[in-house]
């Protein structure tokens, strides 16, 4: 047979209402995820790149074999990887960090010594491509520098679900246009330009990044397997994703890695407002764990 003569098939992005509301439907039974439909055309465009991959060609065969598939462990994983918008910058929501040099960090070491007597344990919860996380390394390590007498000693574990993005983090490589929201000393305290003119990239100093561990962590896990306690947890944009019952789980599991008058902060928008959860409010966005 001539297969010149065989068309190709064309692919088809179009996603049915109905289909939306099934896969919408599943995903939040799922995972507690709300899709609203505002997102359709949005998905419609992302979709495409996962059926290419997986071999499909329309949005309902996508969706039928999401839907359908016995054990969509990680193909659920790359879907929720493409849905949730992580936007994220160096020093996003400035006033958090402010906050926790001037209020959090000394507070914590003075009831409970951390990172004197033992190492200050900072999570960045749904890290993306680490930019929160190396903001939070450059923050303690500031710190440290204005109080030399002490002996300051402090990591972060930063965590996410995605391969994809965790990858970027790792390798802490950005475009100049990423790091402009860091001022010009701390640029040339922590920032390494790349070696080729051509090339408008920067990387995160070789200090910063031994202080910061990547790793792996899915929130729909029954257990997140951390062996540390944490006294700051940034888990911010990850909650607003969920539905209130999910939100209200999801910060229960998280608490349990977060020390007495441990700090927890949330995203611009998000709240705990009647969620059972054991935390109190600090200031706005910024919650505080039970002693």
């Amino acid at each position: 047979m001539d297969t010149a003569f065989i068309p190709e098939r064309d692919y088809h992005t179009d996603i049915s209402d109905k289909d939306f509301r099934r896969l919408s439907a599943f995903i939040q039974s799922q995972c507690g995820i709300v899709l609203p439909l505002a997102k359709k055309t949005l998905l419609e465009t992302m979709i495409q790149e996962r059926m290419q991959s997986v071999g499909l060609y329309s949005c309902k065969e996508y969706i039928d074999w999401v839907l359908g598939a016995e054990q969509p462990g990680e193909e659920l994983i790359q879907f929720i990887d493409i849905v949730i918008t992580r936007e994220t910058d160096f020093f996003h929501e400035a006033d958090h960090f402010e906050f926790m040099a001037q209020t959090a960090l000394p507070e914590l070491i003075k009831t409970s010594g951390a990172g004197i007597s033992r190492e200050f344990m900072i999570w960045s919860a749904g890290c993306a491509t680490g930019e929160e996380a190396y903001t939070l390394a450059m923050v303690l390590t500031e710190f440290s520098h204005h109080y030399p007498g002490i002996q300051f000693k402090a990591k972060v574990l930063a965590t996410d679900f995605s391969d994809r993005v965790l990858t970027t983090a790792t390798d802490a490589i950005y475009e100049m246009g990423k790091v402009a929201s860091i001022s010009l000393e701390l640029k040339r305290k922590y920032l390494l330009k790349s070696k080729d003119p051509g090339k408008r990239l920067v990387r995160v100093a070789p200090e910063l990044r031994a202080m910061v561990k990547f790793r792996r962590l899915n929130f729909l896990d029954a257990d997140f397997g951390l062996r540390e306690q944490m006294d700051i947890i940034f888990c911010r944009h990850v909650i607003s994703h969920f539905d209130r019952p999910t939100q209200e789980k999801l910060i229960n599991k998280v608490c349990r890695y977060l020390s007495p008058g441990g700090y927890l902060f949330l995203g611009q928008a998000e709240t705990l407002h009647d969620l059972a959860v054991p935390l109190t409010q600090v200031v706005p966005t910024v919650y505080r764990m039970s002693h």
